[in-house]
């Protein structure tokens, strides 16, 4: 776990953006796609990292590399 990695998890109705390890959240969106653009842009200004969002049943649906950060698995990830 990088010190620039975010998390988007729920909050309530609402989708928050999480930084690893601290309980309060660095910001609360109505939208999850809002929360996700936070994260990413959040990550890319701090020089790179992960970006990992939670699906609305609570099990991690999908995760991003925010460059300049290094993705370990660059052959298999064709999502992005």
């Amino acid at each position: 776990m990088s010190k620039n990695d975010r998390y988007v998890v729920r909050h309530g109705s609402d989708w928050a953006v999480k930084k690893g390890g601290s309980s309060a959240p660095e910001s609360v969106h109505h939208k999850q796609s809002r929360a996700e653009q936070q994260a990413k842009s959040t990550v890319r200004d701090l020089g790179g990292g992960e970006v990992r969002i939670q699906g609305r049943d609570g099990k991690w649906r999908d995760s991003d590399t925010v460059a300049p950060g290094r993705d370990p698995f660059p052959p298999r990830d064709k999502k992005h």
